[in-house]
Formats: structure tokens, sequence, C-alpha cells
């Protein structure tokens, strides 16, 4: 069956989609600078957090003042409605930081103050007056900027903005109403507040806290707060050392998994491809070992691979020889066929001059020698054409086809040693075949007497097999296995039973060697063992 050719299209090579994963590994960590506005949103969180801290002590302190000035008369603010005041069994009311860069919570600059539409009560102002001090010590450990307004918003303690008034500002107003409320702000005048928060302007974002001052279910006044939050980017850069530490370990990191893959796994790859090209286009040096084989799987392969594409050179070596021999063989009895039928047919049409008798039986009798010959080596093709064919997983034994070969030749002795019951990895019709070969062979040369003796080594059988015929010279010792090599052309021989006999060991895992012996002949083969032998061996 003729291989399907992949669709021609682009595909990724193995050192590209490495590569790939590499640069995207090393990217992860730069990527992950985009999402440090999460971090810098846990960080506005934590600002909001410790000013509603810090907002509670002022109000709680801020409320005892106002308490202790009812008797005298000081003013209140707006009422709670129903709904919103605290339940007095209520231990704990606390107050979750919720400021969201993501949900729109972002707006411009903080207004400015304006001019109070009347000056603040003097009960107030004297408050202010007695909270100054400690908003001072407060401001210089915490950072943050502290104002307290009266029930009408207007300033009576801090820095900046004394006396005027604050009520326009969104969370003020809110807090004047007796609920707490906080906006996150940016310096940039007169323009909208950009759809993302920008990391180059996160220095400029302030956290403002209005907390309403509760006393009698009435709004007495506002700690109003606000202060700048850390910056992930301030931190990156004071620590810019150790992370440049760690971006050069990423980088050195991912260069050297780069390394490893590109030599334990992309050039044994390249190689095997340049291996594989090479044998395809029958240059030798194809199967030249590989420089590096990376890992222990790749060796593996490599050693199959070059297993396999040696058995596919020689096989195919071996056809071509086979079928040079084959062409070279069928053409001399063809050729004698053809020229004794065309002297036959000469002399049926000829007028004078005809064939004797005695001549047309000669011709004739070549006709069907020629033929009979071809008809053997017919049938000597179709032996190795059904030994290669038999499954490899067939067992059999010496002692199953001892009585199939004595009586194929009943003429000679044949002689066994051995454990003959010995499984062997060869079916009993293959092993019958190499046997009736190697039988032929011997009584085509003389013998009387053969001997087979089976001996164990090491997992597979060696079976010796010799006989007391001619012995073979030297000079046709490196030929006997060769496809048509015969020295008994004349009494029908083919050349072609050592040869199968060879193809089928080979076939199967096996090898025949020719001992050497000055006196008879001597072949060794190794068989390969069946299983019940080979874990016999291992016991």
């Amino acid at each position: 069956m003729m291989a399907t050719k992949p669709k021609t299209k682009w595909r990724p090579s193995l050192g590209q989609i490495v590569f790939g994963v590499l640069a995207l590994v090393g990217t992860l960590p730069l990527v992950g600078l985009f999402f440090f506005r999460i971090y810098d949103n846990q960080l506005i969180r934590q600002t909001q957090a410790e000013l509603i801290a810090q907002s509670g002590v002022l109000a709680a302190v801020f409320a005892e003042e106002v308490s202790a000035r009812l008797t005298a008369g000081i003013p209140l603010g707006a009422e709670l409605p129903p709904e919103t005041r605290p339940d007095a069994s209520d231990e704990v009311t606390p107050i979750r930081p919720l400021l969201d860069l993501l949900a729109n919570d972002l707006f411009v600059r903080r207004p400015d103050a304006r001019e109070a539409v009347r000056p603040a009560d003097p009960a107030y102002v004297a408050i202010g007056a007695r909270l100054l001090p400690i908003i001072r010590e407060t401001q210089k450990v915490t950072l943050a900027g502290y104002r307290v307004l009266d029930p009408q918003g207007v300033v009576i303690a801090g820095r900046d903005e004394m006396g005027k008034s604050l009520s326009h500002i969104d969370e003020v107003a809110a807090a004047l109403t007796g609920r707490y409320s906080a906006a996150l702000r940016i310096r940039i005048p007169d323009k909208a507040p950009p759809p993302i928060y920008s990391i180059s302007r996160g220095v400029g974002v302030h956290v403002f806290s209005a907390m309403p001052v509760i006393v009698n279910d009435h709004v007495a006044g506002v700690i109003y707060t606000s202060r700048t939050p850390r910056n992930i980017f301030e931190h990156l850069y004071v620590e810019r050392g150790k992370f440049i530490a760690a971006g050069s370990t990423i980088i050195l990191t991912t260069l050297l998994v780069g390394l490893i893959v590109a030599r334990t796994i992309t050039r044994p790859m390249r190689e095997l491809v340049d291996r594989a090209g090479r044998i395809g286009r029958n240059d030798p040096t194809g199967f030249r070992p590989l420089a590096h084989y990376g890992t222990r799987d790749f060796a593996e392969l490599a050693e199959h691979f070059f297993a396999m594409a040696d058995q596919l050179a020689r096989r195919s070596n071996y056809i071509k020889n086979f079928s040079a021999h084959l062409t070279h063989e069928l053409k001399s009895p063809l050729t004698s066929i053809k020229g004794a039928a065309e002297l036959l047919l000469d002399s049926l049409h000829a007028t004078s001059g005809r064939l004797t008798h005695a001549e047309q039986e000669k011709f004739l009798t070549n006709i069907l020698g020629d033929a009979e010959r071809l008809d053997r080596m017919a049938q000597r093709l179709r032996e190795l054409a059904r030994a290669e064919a038999v499954q490899h997983s067939d067992q059999s034994s010496l002692a199953e086809v001892m009585d199939a070969l004595r009586a194929r030749f009943p003429a000679a002795g044949i002689e066994t040693r051995g454990a003959l019951d010995r499984p062997i990895r060869l079916s009993s019709e293959t092993l019958l075949i190499v046997l009736t070969h190697l039988a032929d062979n011997a009584v085509r040369h003389g013998a009387g007497t053969i001997s087979l003796e089976l001996e164990n080594d090491t997992g597979q059988q060696v079976l010796r097999v010799s006989n007391d015929g001619s012995p073979i010279s030297q000079a046709n010792r490196e030929r006997i296995f060769d496809a048509f090599f015969t020295t008994r052309r004349d009494s029908g021989g083919t050349g072609m039973g050592l040869a199968i006999v060879r193809a089928i060991m080979m076939s199967h895992g096996g090898q025949i060697d020719l001992l050497p012996s000055e006196h008879d002949v001597r072949f060794e083969l190794h068989l390969p063992a069946g299983e019940e032998a080979r874990h016999a061996d291992l016991k």
C-alpha cells in the first residue's frame, strides 16, 4: 500500500514550538506587570481602611467634646432618619473599605473650599482648637491630611482652609446627612478621568474619607481625611536591585532550558530527520550514528530506526541482486526452449533437409528438460515466498518434523542428537523447508549420512548439520549462499536451496554459517528459541 503524502501546508518546526513556549514563559513576569493595578487597588483599600480607623478615633473624641457641651446648648446638625440609625444592641458597626478602581470610583481633583454662608459656632471653634494639637501629632506619623468640620461643613481644625466650607463636596455632603462616604480623586484639573487607571499617574491618586460624628442621632460634625496610597512602582523602584536579579535569573533559566531542550530534543531530532532523508536518497552516509542522541528515548529510537533502515537496505539489495540473478537464470532455459522450438518449426515447413526423428526427439527432450528446470525454479520461489510469509509467532520442534524429513530422503541415514523437543520459534512448515534444502544439497553431493545435533546457547537453539558428502572447495565457500550459484546445474540444480535457507533464517532473526572442515560439510544454524525455552533458561 502506498503511503499517503501529508497535505502541503505550513507547520511549525519543533525548534519553533520550543522557542515559542520558552518565550511565553519568559514574558509571563512582564505580563504580570499589567496586573499590578489589582495590587494597587488593594493598596487603595488598605489606605481607606487606615483612614477609617484614624477618623473613628478622632470622631469618638469629637463626640465626647460635643456631648460635654450639650447642656450649654451647642447646636447639632441634621437628624438621622430612623431607618439609618444604628441599632443600640449592636456591639460593633464596622465600615468596610469599598473603593474600587474598576468600578468608576475615580474622580477629578477635589473642588476648592468655598466661603462659608455663616461662620462656625464658637463652641465648635473651641472644640476644633482642642483637637488641633492631636491632629498635628497624628499627622506626623500617618502623613494623612485632616480637617474637622462642624455640622454645616465649615472647617474648624486643620492646616489649611480654616473657616471655609467644604459642604459642596460630594463625600462631605453625604457625611453631613449621617452616611460615611469616600472618594478616589486624581490631580488632573478640568479633565475627565481616564477609563482605566493609569500606571504613570499612580502617585497622583488621593483617597478622601468623610466620617460623620453622631451625637444623640444627630450629625455633630465630620472628620474629613485624605492620603496618597502607597504605589507599587515606588516599591519596585526601591527594590529594583532584587527585581533585576530576579529578571536576570528568569532570563538565564529560560536560556538554560532552551539549550537543554535544543541539545536533548531538537538537535537529535534534526539529525535523525537528516539521516532519514539521506537514506531515502541512497546516500551511504545516512547510516552514520548521530553525533548527539540527547536522551535515552532518542537513543533507542535511533537504534531501532537504523536497524530498520539497515534491514530494508539489505532487503532492497537482496531483491535487486535476486532479480538480476533470476533474470539471468530464466534467460538460459527460455533461450534454449525458443531455439529448439524455432528449429522444430522450421523443419516442419521445410521441403528438404528436415530434422530426423532422433534430432526432433533430442530437441523435444531439451525443451522438456528446460521446462522442468523452470518448474523447479518456480517451486523454489513459491517455497521462499511461503516461508517468509509464515507468522513468526509460530513454534515447533525438531521432533515434529523428523519423520517427514526421513520420508523425503529414505536413502540417506539421518542421525539426531540433543533435546529435539525444545521449542523453536519457527513453524513446522518453515523448519521442514530449511532441513529439506540442507538434506537435498547434501544428497546431491553424494552424502550417505546426515547428522543433526541441537544445543542451547543463551536463548537461541544452535543446530549443527553435517554430512559426509563431497567437501566444498575453498573457492566456492564464499558463494554457496548466493542465489542461483550451483555446481550441479547439469543434474538439475537451481542454486536456490541454500539461498532460501539463508533468507528464511535472516527473516526470522536467525543465522546460518558454514563451518571450516576439510573432510565433510558442516553448517551451524542459530535458531530463535521459543518462549518456553527462554523461560526455562531464565530459571
